[in-house]
């Protein structure tokens, strides 16, 4: 049957996801008080709808396929603690940003993956689970890896709330979408007539959330030279693209190849802004380019998902999932 025109109108607004992402971010700067409301507990709250939304498009089955696959996991991993670090470092040193800056886009560098991510991942029709899994795995990985790549390269180390970043993770990630993946399996009539709208709400999420965050940075955003913007956007660029030559290097297909790319190129952004508030207190500039950063990588992440599903829906999968690749 073809798709009735409640369901078109509702894809071509999901498929608009970077002009949500822009206009949220571009007020947010211009009126921070339309977006400064939505913070704290209420951002837990939108991520967590967002990833039980995901959850209710997988199955057990996904997941398995994923833990047949367990070196895609290991490369998303190793990229995104291997090039981001190294892009950061390097893009830093190249441009001689100051040094706050300098500290502050590092330190954004070797953060893990946002949960973000996994947004960009649904939007864009690549691997959901995978996604996921590789999310949670650098989420915990940063426990040990943030610190010790940010003491050598920035040459200060920093300390990550362990129980608390496990803690956010099973909270924003791990249970919502466990409890999606078991409505699918129990009440699929339901989760049915949820999912046609549940891209949208996604994407309209997505750019709140975007938007307060840089409502609450909107003076320090402003205030940045377009030395520092320019070194974010080579920064994801290069996590984005270098992360998806990576995986195709590997041999992975398409789809795999996306979800890489997606997890390398987008960061926790907002745990950046965290850890640089706490251990660089003296210079609150380190923690502009967190802000940034998450403008940034939301709105090429958006770009990318919105030109990746494009070509999904009219040209069909793009590569058939080969369950034979490690």
């Amino acid at each position: 049957m073809p798709p009735s025109t409640t369901a078109v109108l509702l894809e071509r607004l999901a498929n608009a996801f970077p002009v949500w992402v822009a206009a949220a971010c571009s007020l947010a700067l211009v009126e921070p008080g339309l977006f400064a409301w939505f913070k704290g507990q209420a951002i837990v709250v939108g991520l967590a709808v967002i990833m039980l939304g995901m959850g209710m498009t997988l199955s057990l089955a996904d997941f398995g396929r994923v833990a047949s696959r367990p070196l895609a996991v290991v490369a998303g991993v190793v990229a995104q603690f291997l090039i981001m670090p190294a892009a950061g470092w390097a893009i830093a040193t190249g441009l001689g940003l100051e040094r706050p800056f300098a500290v502050g886009l590092i330190l954004v560098a070797c953060c893990p993956g946002g949960t973000a991510s996994n947004v960009v991942s649904f939007i864009a029709r690549a691997d959901v689970a995978l996604s996921v899994v590789m999310t949670t795995c650098s989420t915990l990985a940063a426990v040990v890896l943030t610190p010790l790549l940010t003491a050598l390269l920035a040459g200060r180390f920093v300390e990550v709330d362990t129980w608390g970043l496990f803690f956010s993770t099973l909270q924003v990630v791990i249970l919502p979408v466990a409890v999606g993946v078991a409505l699918n399996r129990f009440l699929p009539r339901a989760v049915a007539s949820v999912l046609p709208i549940a891209p949208l709400v996604s994407v309209l999420l997505i750019a709140l959330i975007c938007g307060s965050i840089i409502a609450q940075n909107a003076a320090a955003v402003r205030e940045a030279g377009s030395l520092l913007l320019v070194a974010i956007v080579l920064l994801h660029v290069a996590g984005f693209g270098v992360g998806y030559l990576f995986a195709r290097l590997l041999g992975y297909p398409t789809q795999i190849a996306r979800t890489i790319s997606i997890e390398t190129g987008m960061q926790n952004s907002g745990l950046g802004v965290v850890l640089a508030q706490k251990h660089f207190a003296a210079e609150p500039l380190t923690a502009v380019p967190g802000a940034i950063s998450a403008l940034t990588h939301s709105v090429i992440g958006s770009m990318l998902a919105a030109w990746w599903r494009w070509r999904t829906s009219g040209a069909g999968s793009p590569d058939a999932v080969d369950a034979s690749c490690p």
